[in-house]
């Protein structure tokens, strides 16, 4: 709250002199971007609004913090064990890495359509979030005709619908980045419904594109300049039946991931 105050000091001298503080460097980060945004918004008190500022930055942190780290953990660990993709990701990341000196750019990053591919398949296996409720505020009825009523809990299993047979096949329990690649092995993306990891229709995650982004530059970069091998093997295919998983808001990987790892020398 004091970081809040601090800026809404900052802002309130900016507006009274009709624009940026010169002295001072312009702030930049998400929040003070959001505040000057939604300045005018109505709220009983300077407390409130305060509170409602502190909402938003702890949604910040838990949203595009520590999913992206977890989602980002399981791709290590799967990699890791299916030393195939791993060549492939490398293959395909490397011509436009020794072009560019490690510089991407975000036109570089759409090139990446099995490292997308890779990804995405990771977090079907291992959603960051792997579990989401929702409470009915009236009387509706499900497609399939199932009536949920007011004020009851509708919750879905984004993990385990990753794991279902009658929604991704006979081989649902594998790692496989291939599913993902048309013919021509262009990246090609399923049905959000099919695919609720970011959520669906208009709850569908605002922060999806720059999370694929973020995610496709540290792996793309790590991956380039480093052997990365997890120390239990990795997500092996016959470890898959018992992944080492501790179920919280965010599916973590029980005492994080402990890896080694070798400079690539070129």
């Amino acid at each position: 709250m004091k970081v809040i105050e601090s800026k809404e000091t900052k802002l309130d001298r900016s507006n009274k002199t009709d624009g940026y503080n010169n002295d001072e460097e312009e702030e930049v980060d998400l929040l003070t971007r959001f505040m000057r945004s939604k300045i005018d918004l109505d709220f009983p008190s300077d407390h409130e609004k305060r509170k409602f500022y502190r909402d938003i930055v702890i949604n910040f942190i838990l949203a595009g913090r520590d999913t992206t780290a977890s989602a980002l953990t399981w791709f290590f660990w799967l990699v890791s064990g299916h030393p195939h993709c791993h060549k492939k990701i490398y293959d395909e990341i490397s011509p436009i890495m020794n072009q560019y000196h490690n510089a991407l750019g975000y036109e570089d990053l759409k090139k990446f359509n099995y490292l997308q591919a890779a990804l995405s398949e990771s977090m079907r296996l291992f959603p960051p979030v792997p579990m989401n409720s929702r409470v009915a505020l009236s009387d509706d009825t499900l497609p399939d005709g199932t009536l949920v009523r007011k004020g009851w809990m509708a919750d879905y299993s984004a993990y385990a619908m990753g794991r279902m047979e009658k929604v991704w096949g006979e081989d649902c329990r594998e790692f496989k980045p291939e599913r993902w690649l048309d013919e021509k092995g262009e990246y090609r993306p399923f049905d959000q419904f099919k695919y609720p990891v970011f959520h669906c229709a208009p709850r569908i995650c605002l922060g999806k594109d720059i999370a694929y982004v973020q995610m496709k530059m540290v792996a793309a970069t790590l991956i380039y300049g480093f052997e990365i091998v997890a120390e239990d093997g990795g997500g092996m295919p016959e470890g898959m039946g018992r992944p080492p998983y501790g179920v919280s808001l965010v599916m973590k990987m029980k005492g994080g991931l402990r890896v080694k790892v070798k400079k690539r020398e070129r």
